[in-house]
């Protein structure tokens, strides 16, 4: 372990978060989700498993780290309900929050179409996977950037 970092972030993870560049997608996903299908066409190449973990718990670890990006406007994603485009299940709120809680100004999760979900998945840095058994646990995070003056 390392102080200051939140445990839960795998070496695996941390360095595909610290790898990603500015508009690099992270696909954060559920137990349902096809990763090793759709991980295998990514940078990455292989899922990053956080086996047991909430996925609001890892959107939580996820997000303190990785600034979302404030230049689209569509910086974090969902997989829409097949066949009701409007709902919003609690799974996707309990993230919403971690993302109000982490993201600078607000933003609001963008439905993406099942498998319009999945091909933007496979264009991800990386797919990380959680156990969580949840359906339409599934999410796109687009990196942003950490501004800064030069010491």
């Amino acid at each position: 372990m390392l102080k200051g970092l939140d445990p839960i972030l795998s070496p695996d993870l941390l360095w595909a978060l610290a790898a990603m560049g500015h508009g690099d997608d992270l696909a954060l996903v559920d137990g349902n989700h096809p990763a090793q299908a759709i991980a295998k066409n990514t940078v990455f190449g292989r899922p990053i498993l956080l086996s047991g973990i909430p996925i609001e718990r890892a959107a939580r670890a996820i997000l303190s780290l990785l600034p979302l990006d404030q230049y689209v406007p569509d910086p974090a994603r969902r997989m829409e309900v097949v066949g009701d485009a409007v709902t919003v299940p609690p799974v996707q709120q309990a993230v919403q929050a971690e993302i109000d809680r982490a993201a600078e100004t607000p933003t609001r999760l963008l439905g993406i179409e099942r498998f319009a979900f999945y091909d933007a998945a496979k264009q991800a840095f990386a797919v990380v996977q959680v156990s969580d058994p949840r359906p339409y646990g599934c999410f796109l995070f687009r990196k942003g950037v950490i501004a800064g003056d030069v010491a």
